[in-house]
């Protein structure tokens, strides 16, 4: 169990010793860090970049926890046995990523973890109306299972808040909760739309007036779980990044790290958990390891130092991994960065629809991000949809509003640069992006006879209450399908761009990383997207990434805080 990242002595010599070493400072590794402080234990937290947060903070920050008690709060009915049952309907047999126990471990628990999240003051609330991916599967939830954090105001962090990652809402200048976000492309579309925007900027304005720095999706959350963290003493290390493992006797017994610049070897009496994302920004590994999925790390948004250090360290213990071709798929306009471009949501709104090159239609554009973009490269494989195109038409121009732009409006460079595309007829749009021009056609005649009844026959979009949930919420227009038949029509290249992998490490139902004889290696845990994920190769609901790392986090804090003798106990 030896490798260049891995020291084996029978006499370390230690720098510092704690019960707990956690490796990154996500969601998942904030949540095990405080649940082993709140147990009695000695935890680090080590964070290579400068900045706090990783992924989690960079990101909308709901967490998909089925059967939670946010949701028995509101009176939302759910049970475990419906979530079982849509993990069996979607998720399907895929292995010991997503195995049975692992699975209950997950569903147990998160409600549990949420409560002791709940105990120790942060935030949380349902999303209602933000519906399960698969709303329509067995199990499917149509009001939905997600959890987001609330407002928060950064202040309260005093210097700790300048060390977060920037969050999602702050591109958009706008102190927007991720259920809120929804309508905010739709202000004009409903009543229902315009009151939320209302509140959004009202909240917003407010802020400002009273010299706060709300935090809302994922930094919110990191914010509130560092402030407890911080709270219970537990020590976090930034520009600290793992080095290497300590192996004595076929276990893990603790870290190499830098400090301030120097070498530090730390003792972890009781575990050491991997939760530093996956390998998103690696392009060899993903090179190495995308087979049908191909993909050289050009188009994640995932954050800065997901490169893959820690899994590679694990691996060369011999820990065995699973479902490395895989992402978290996220279908990118190329037309700027995802959530600052203007048409992020045109694929669940009426008048739009994806082509192939060959100018045919080849997914519901309105499904899950992940099923959109897995739908690509298996198109890709006979007909090049990697990029595929967006096309819609005049009227979806006049009609919706989109990021830092008006309904009617694009802004002048995206014309100019030529990302967005702009043609007379579909004839000389096809032409225009070398698509089949009969195809083109063809297609988007079939299309509109169906799309005058709001109907598609061949994808089914608009039938899900996810699909509705994104769509335009104006009773008068179908909330996903309608013909595209007004000139001039306009087209731009999508990309497979994702925000992580989610391949990775196999782990058991406690989080323990398991090696290439299938057992345990003693002392190593992993949470997040350094491993396979439970969700196997489907993104269940919104937030399902967080809600797997956070869990996954917990369950291994536990697990390893069981085994320690606190002067106070576990709590209930």
């Amino acid at each position: 169990m030896t490798s260049p990242d891995a020291a084996t002595t029978d006499e370390a010599v230690w720098d510092e010793e704690v019960d707990f070493v956690v490796v990154g400072s996500g969601g998942g590794g904030m949540v095990a860090a405080i649940t082993a402080a709140e147990a009695g234990a000695a935890v680090v937290v080590l964070e290579k970049q400068d900045l706090i947060g990783g992924s989690t903070c960079m990101s909308g920050g709901i967490a998909w926890i089925p059967d939670n008690p946010i949701m028995r709060q509101q009176s939302v009915d759910d049970s475990l046995e419906d979530a079982l049952a849509h993990f069996d309907a979607v998720v399907g047999d895929i292995g010991p990523a997503s195995s049975i126990e692992r699975r209950e471990a997950f569903l147990t628990t998160g409600g549990e973890m949420v409560g002791a999240l709940q105990r120790r003051g942060v935030e949380l609330v349902h999303c209602p109306g933000y519906s399960d991916y698969y709303s329509d599967a067995t199990g499917g939830h149509d009001i939905g299972r997600g959890i987001e954090p609330t407002p928060y105001n950064g202040r309260a962090l005093g210097p700790w808040l300048e060390r977060l990652q920037p969050g999602l809402a702050q591109s958009v200048g706008l102190v927007v909760m991720t259920n809120e976000s929804r309508d905010l492309g739709h202000y004009n579309r409903s009543l229902r739309s315009f009151l939320i925007s209302a509140r959004v900027v009202i909240r917003t304005v407010f802020a400002r007036v009273r010299r706060q720095t709300l935090l809302t999706n994922g930094a919110s959350l990191i914010a509130q779980l560092l402030r407890v963290a911080i709270d219970d003493d537990v020590a976090v290390w930034t520009g600290a990044p793992l080095t290497g493992l300590i192996v004595e006797n076929e276990r893990v017994v603790g870290v190499e790290t830098v400090r301030d610049g120097s070498p530090v070897r730390v003792r972890a009496r009781h575990g050491v958990l991997l939760s530093a994302g996956g390998f998103a920004h690696n392009a060899e590994m993903r090179a190495a390891h995308g087979g049908n999925q191909p993909n050289e790390a050009k188009w994640s948004i995932a954050n800065p130092g997901d490169t893959g250090e820690a899994m590679g360290m694990a691996m060369a213990l011999g820990a065995k991994t699973d479902l490395m071709d895989e992402a978290w798929w996220l279908p990118s306009p190329r037309t700027g960065r995802f959530g600052q471009s203007t048409l992020d949501q045109a694929r669940q709104r009426p008048r739009t629809i994806y082509v192939d090159a060959a100018g045919e239609r080849f997914v519901n554009e309105s499904n899950s991000y992940m099923e959109v973009g897995k739908a690509m490269y298996e198109r890709d494989k006979t007909s090049r949809a990697v990029p595929c195109w967006l096309v819609f038409d005049d009227r979806y121009r006049k009609r919706y509003a989109h990021l830092k732009s008006s309904p009617g409006r694009f802004p002048k460079k995206l014309l100019e640069s030529g990302r967005l595309k702009k043609a007379p007829t579909l004839a000389e749009l096809a032409e225009m992006c070398e698509i089949d021009v009969d195809g083109l056609a063809a297609t988007v005649a079939y299309f509109n006879e169906h799309a005058a009844n709001g109907e598609d026959p061949l994808f089914g979009r608009g039938e899900s209450a996810y699909n509705r949930a994104l769509g335009d919420p104006n009773r008068r227009v179908h909330p996903c399908v309608e013909p595209i038949d007004e000139g001039p029509f306009y087209a731009c290249q999508v990309l497979p761009g994702d925000i992580g992998t989610c391949g990775g490490l196999l782990t058991d139902q406690h989080a323990r990383v398991l090696g290439s004889d299938d057992r345990p290696i003693e002392g190593l845990y992993a949470a997040g997207n350094i491993t396979a994920t439970v969700m196997g190769r489907h993104y269940l609901g919104p937030g399902a990434s967080i809600a797997n790392t956070m869990v996954f986090g917990y369950i291994a804090a536990q697990h390893a805080a069981a085994g320690i003798t606190f002067p106070s106990p576990l709590p209930a």
